[in-house]
């Protein structure tokens, strides 16, 4: 960082959706993919164990 500059540089951050990827390399690009998959996978296995604990309340409370 310069002596005058005002504001620190940037890091690149999470992807944002709708953000422009042109600017983007392949490796980049490749990298934000394999991150989004990874966030698709542990976003299905909170649905999938939020499923499991409903379905098992549901049936708890339809034996009484």
């Amino acid at each position: 960082m310069a002596i005058f500059d005002d504001e620190p540089a940037r890091k690149s951050g999470p992807h944002e959706i709708g953000q422009d990827l042109s600017k983007l390399s392949v490796d980049e690009l490749r990298a934000r993919i394999d991150t989004l998959r990874g966030e698709i996978a542990r976003i299905e296995a909170e649905l999938q164990a939020k499923g499991s604990t409903r379905s098992a309340a549901e049936a708890l409370f339809r034996r009484s």
